[in-house]
């Protein structure tokens, strides 16, 4: 009669060579935050695995983050029901009783279409962050630091789109001078800086930056009843956007290993953090990047954090993660193409053998919601791999309604917390009065000069001095209807363009290349 033990997540139970049940297979609490792997091909049962997990530990009381891609993994948040090829599968592994149960959920979205907005600020991100999401080359990235290292010196909060735009423009217009300071700053490359903010504006990255911020303690929660919280970040549309969802994930695993404080190994994690889609976070990710990613995962584990990447095929992860995920759930693989049939040897090679059967055939001949099974057991060491058959879940399987995610979002804790943007005085704020008020010192010089140059009968043309001022204002214009603009009309057509172009909402730094605040 297996169920969930104190210290344990039931995941299923292995089936011998005969196909009969052998025995039960557990996640151990205490090496929750030693992470994991769940991989497989398209439609072998990693949403459900993922959802197993995460209920999992929300019964422990662990708080849980993870995206829902395709939307299916909403139904966490509801009662599940005794549907046929459930009860035949709690039947088949001796789940008795099979319950069913709802769990507690936060439902967030960075649109603020399905769930609560989170936001996070251009300072926070950081410029090696927000250099991956623009696609930025070395020398834009160059810029990018240049741009973070004046704000903080000239103390510019670097909140939203609009803030780092006027920045940029103020080094532009200043680009000498600065250069001279902090080091080339290309007009060229301030340019393609700006223009890859309005791509990232186009495609809705604006609703990413600005505050209210989200706050870490929010994602950590644990309910009245004892089980942890599980934040589900609608993605279905951000994957419309893969780069903003890799990155804004990174972010949030590098907020997380900056904010919380060491707690060595404790007896469950402090949080699980699920990485769906993980190959988008490392294709085409520089070796700096990567190599940061690497470093983050192995040392958040002592801040209790685990992290479960997701994805299609082991291949996906570089080999120095990979080595760092002792919890494994292996769906099955296709082995039609070369690089297909490398796969599957890497998974099967990742795994400590069975000698009962062959991992490597296995792993092309499983089932849909069958596993090859490997957990950290005695000591940190994994497992023999088992082949197993995932429990089902207990709350739903497919999405919630429209109506019942609204009445989930309406009862939840974070309510009202951050559905209003706030728009604080930051850089552009500070800039514009800067120029505004330079426009005026200019204007009231240009005044001074001029009514001092009238008195002498400066100008001798037409046109010009008080005899002829009557006259000018008579005189037609030029073929092009062109005349000169002050320097206060100039200054303003400059803020003008400098809201004309901004982009959205900022984010707080993350650790990756961020500058201390």
């Amino acid at each position: 009669m297996p169920q969930q033990q104190d210290g344990q997540i039931f995941v299923g139970a292995s089936r011998k060579p005969d196909d009969s049940i052998n025995k039960d297979e557990y996640l151990t609490l205490k090496y929750g935050n030693r992470h994991g792997l769940v991989t497989g091909a398209t439609g072998t049962g990693k949403t459900v695995t993922l959802q197993v997990l995460a209920e999992g530990f929300s019964k422990a009381g662990v708080p849980v983050f993870c995206a829902d891609i395709k939307g299916d993994l909403s139904g966490i948040a509801a009662k599940g029901e005794a549907k046929d090829f459930l009860v035949k599968r709690a039947e088949e592994i001796g789940l008795s009783p099979y319950t069913f149960e709802q769990f507690p959920v936060i439902f967030w979205d960075i649109y603020g279409e399905k769930g609560h907005r989170v936001r996070t600020t251009i300072a926070e991100m950081g410029p090696l962050l927000l250099a991956r999401l623009m696609d930025a080359s070395e020398a834009q990235e160059g810029v990018l630091n240049i741009a973070f290292k004046i704000a903080d010196q000239g103390g510019l909060a670097l909140l939203d789109l609009k803030d780092l735009q006027a920045l940029l423009n103020y080094m532009s217009e200043n680009a000498s001078e600065l250069s001279g300071q902090f080091g080339l700053i290309s007009q060229s490359s301030v340019g393609s800086i700006q223009r890859a903010l309005l791509v990232l504006e186009q495609q809705g990255a604006e609703h990413f930056f600005g505050e209210p911020a989200l706050a870490i303690t929010d994602i950590m929660r644990v309910s009245q009843q004892g089980y942890g919280q599980i934040s589900v970040l609608a993605a279905d549309k951000l994957m419309m956007n893969p780069r903003l969802y890799a990155t804004f994930l990174l972010w949030l695993l590098s907020e997380l290993f900056e904010e919380l404080p060491e707690v060595g190994d404790p007896d469950k994690p402090k949080l699980v953090f699920f990485f769906d889609e993980a190959h988008l976070l490392f294709n085409d990710a520089p070796k700096v990047l990567t190599e940061r990613v690497e470093q983050v995962v192995r040392l958040i584990r002592s801040k209790g954090v685990g992290v479960y990447f997701v994805t299609q095929n082991p291949l996906d992860v570089p080999e120095t993660v990979l080595a760092q995920l002792g919890n494994r759930v292996q769906h099955a693989l296709r082995a039609y193409s070369p690089r297909e049939q490398k796969a599957v040897k890497t998974a099967a090679d990742t795994f400590r053998p069975n000698p009962d059967f062959s991992t490597a055939d296995v792993i092309t001949t499983l089932g849909t919601g069958e596993a090859l099974v490997s957990m950290l057991e005695a000591k940190g060491a994994p497992s023999i791999v088992e082949r197993t058959l995932i429990r089902p879940p207990s709350g739903r399987v497919g999405p919630v309604t429209d109506a019942e995610r609204q009445a989930i979002m309406s009862a939840s804790p974070v309510a009202g917390v951050y559905d209003t943007d706030v728009d604080r005085e930051s850089a552009y704020e500070i800039l514009t009065a800067r120029a505004r008020k330079a426009a005026e010192q200019d204007a009231a010089k240009q005044a001074e000069e001029q009514q001092s140059g009238n008195a002498g009968s400066r100008w001798t043309l037409p046109g010009f001095g008080n005899d002829d001022q009557a006259a000018s204002k008579n005189q037609p214009r030029g073929r092009s209807g062109y005349q000169r603009e002050t320097i206060v009309e100039a200054a303003m057509k400059s803020v003008a363009r400098t809201v004309a172009t901004q982009v959205g909402r900022a984010l707080v730094r993350g650790i990756l290349g961020s500058l201390k605040r």
